[in-house]
């Protein structure tokens, strides 16, 4: 297996692969840790549906590269779900399932009238289960996803008192000056992003467990959101490691094989915290 592994690891698309995905992860992550807080877990499998329908689009104009469609798009999604609250007529829960199940119902209806593949049903349950798309990654990918991935992790930086701050108390962070509208759309295009990036690496129906499964298990045993914060970090970059190893070796299922290793590991930290208790 190991001979395997570092056979497999000479060639640059695998090594481009490991680096794309290593990022996306610890992004992925990052955003976690805020979405299960601000109890907005939902919101990631909505974004992504919306992102499916938007790279249905994408591929029926024939975009050089959809993320140029997928991207404003889903950060438009992003901004309007997160600012529905109880000045509007359908509430977030609501909103989040209708524009969900429509994007999603709609792009794979678009896909099927006009698509020019002659296999329709395996291109879809490709973007939906990502079985090796990041493997198909061009250096313009490498370089548009590697570039927003550090985005990201530089703006949680940046920003990373302020987030906190409204992510644990809106209200006393708004009495207190803090712009909190600001900071809620910083939360929102990050959120976006890590949304588009995570389809290329678990697949549009996955997304919700990249982002998740991390933080969850870094709160079974860390307490304090800075503690949670790193674990989740590093416990995202290894599960996405080792799934793309058993991915390449042994599976050949991507998204499927990360997955498996994030409720492996959700698993054994829940373990560790009930001992610890």
């Amino acid at each position: 297996m190991l001979e395997k592994i570092i056979f497999y690891f000479q060639y640059p698309i695998v090594q481009r692969a490991f680096i794309v995905g290593t990022l996306i992860a610890i992004s992925s992550a990052l955003l976690g840790v805020i979405l299960v807080l601000k109890r907005f877990s939902f919101i990631g499998d909505g974004l992504s549906h919306v992102a499916f329908g938007a790279m249905c689009i994408a591929g029926i104009l024939n975009f050089s590269n959809n993320m140029y469609l997928i991207l404003p798009v889903t950060i438009i999604a992003a901004i309007l779900l997160l600012r529905t609250g109880q000045e509007t007529k359908i509430k977030g829960d609501a909103a989040v399932a209708m524009i969900s199940v429509g994007a999603l119902a709609i792009g794979y209806l678009l896909k099927s009238l006009f698509s020019t593949s002659a296999n329709i049903s395996g291109d879809v349950c490709t973007t939906l289960f990502s079985s090796a798309a990041i493997l198909n990654l061009n250096e313009t990918d490498v370089i548009l996803c590697s570039s927003l991935s550090i985005f990201v992790i530089i703006a949680f930086i940046v920003f990373y008192n302020k987030i906190f701050a409204v992510t644990f108390d809106e209200k006393f962070a708004k009495a207190v000056g803090t712009h909190a509208s600001v900071y809620n759309l910083v939360i929102a295009i990050i959120i976006a992003i890590i949304i588009v990036l995570a389809m290329k690496l678990v697949g549009s129906l996955l997304v919700s467990a990249l982002i998740i499964f991390p933080s969850l298990s870094a709160m079974r045993v860390f307490k304090s959101f800075k503690a949670v914060t790193i674990c989740s970090a590093v416990f995202s970059a290894v599960a996405s490691s080792i799934g793309i190893i058993l991915s390449i070796t042994v599976t050949n299922l991507l998204g499927p094989s990360i997955v498996a290793v994030d409720i492996i590991g959700f698993l054994v930290f829940s373990l560790i915290g009930a001992i610890r208790k």
